[in-house]
């Protein structure tokens, strides 16, 4: 394939990682001060829930972002998107009005995915032949920024106040700029941009990939929302300590960012299919010793979830840039859609077993979900020839 006769070009690859974390700081924003903003703007728990709706509701876009970023050039997608989720992210501190706060929302979900469609693309294109450890320093900074985000809305809160800590988003302006000074002469197209492909057309050329990774994704999102959605929940009931369920929160996060930073460059030499058969068959056993062991081997566990979960993602995404085709963002896309899907309908799910007969079960379901995906990694192509 053509980006495979590319050297990995490292500083630049760096440089989009980097782009990434201060991106995704900014869009973990909402989760920390949505306390705040609940009691500024007198909300409902309801109105409250459909703010994270609607700033994810862009994903569902996701496709057709893809699609135009085929058409045009794609780099702008990336270096625009810094900004244009700084500012909005920035701003919720000041909104008037829950209309406002929406419409803020709503403009940062559309730059989020105008960031994470077509950037895989770019690091595809840049890494040659290591395209899952270009993958892995990508997707670094972005878990990075899920570990970080939170505690620097916190920190910037108390220090500037909920509607003064505005100025924060000349971050996010300045990484735009130094994304467009470094990038705004650089053709990574590789394709006719003249030609028209459909996403029915390129659903059809991907589905040997994108179904058998439709089921994947569906069984890790059982136990990647059981583990984040409601770990600090069941620690606390296992323990009264809401402390330690913060901590372990965290070490589960840690753990995921070393997973994500090794497991590309793992797969570009162990291969895809036994990369992804390695996560998903050590996910579901430490799940379950995850809730059958206790004190230092319980975290033992949580550190193996976390590293096991989250490296799958690096390993899918380049798995889909080395099978797209001529409509790289397009095939991005649609799995990015696939997975918002599967992880928002899963969560919810979840949540229903676990109200019905306790979080041990719903964890013991999420781990018997998470082995389903084994026999899909068989249907997988293997590795693809330089």
């Amino acid at each position: 394939m053509r980006q495979q006769q590319t050297p990995f070009q490292a500083a630049e690859i760096l440089l989009l990682s980097l782009a990434h974390f201060v991106h995704d700081v900014y869009s973990s924003f909402l989760a920390p001060l949505l306390p705040l903003l609940i009691e500024k703007l007198s909300m409902s728990l309801t109105e409250a829930g459909f703010l994270s709706a609607v700033m994810q509701l862009p994903a569902l876009l996701n496709p057709f972002i893809g699609q135009l970023a085929d058409r045009v050039s794609l780099r702008y997608f990336v270096i625009l998107a810094p900004m244009l989720t700084a500012v909005p992210m920035s701003l919720i501190g000041l909104a008037p009005s829950y209309g406002v706060l929406l419409i803020l929302l709503f403009i940062a979900g559309i730059s989020i995915a105008m960031f994470h469609v077509p950037a895989p693309v770019m690091i595809a294109r840049m890494a040659g032949a290591k395209t899952g450890r270009g993958m892995s320093f990508f997707m670094t900074g972005g878990e990075l920024a899920r570990t970080v985000g939170p505690l620097t809305a916190v920190a910037l809160v108390a220090l500037m106040g909920l509607e003064g800590f505005w100025p924060v988003m000349v971050v996010g302006i300045a990484a735009s700029g130094i994304l467009y000074r470094r990038f705004r002469g650089v053709n990574l197209a590789f394709h006719n941009s003249r030609r028209q492909t459909s996403l029915a057309a390129t659903f059809a050329d991907m589905r040997h990939i994108l179904l058998p990774l439709t089921v994947i994704l569906l069984a890790r999102s059982f136990m990647h929302g059981s583990m984040t959605a409601f770990l600090p929940v069941f620690i606390q009931s296992q323990t009264g300590d809401i402390w330690q369920g913060g901590v372990a929160l965290t070490l589960f996060e840690v753990a995921g960012v070393a997973g994500v930073l090794l497991a590309g460059s793992f797969s570009d030499y162990l291969g895809r299919r036994r990369m992804l058969f390695i996560s998903l068959v050590g996910a579901p056993l430490s799940v379950l010793l995850f809730v059958y062991s206790g004190d230092w081997l319980r975290f033992l566990a949580l550190l193996s979830c976390g590293f096991m979960l989250l490296s799958t993602t690096p390993v899918m995404l380049a798995l889909v840039q080395e099978h797209a085709g001529d409509s790289p963002a397009a095939a991005n896309g649609i799995f990015m859609m696939i997975a918002f899907l599967a992880r928002s309908s899963v969560v919810v799910l979840i949540g229903l077993i676990a109200d019905r007969s306790g979080l041990q079960t719903a964890y013991l379901v999420s781990a018997a979900a998470g082995l389903v995906g084994i026999p899909f990694i068989l249907l997988l192509p293997g590795r693809v020839q330089s």
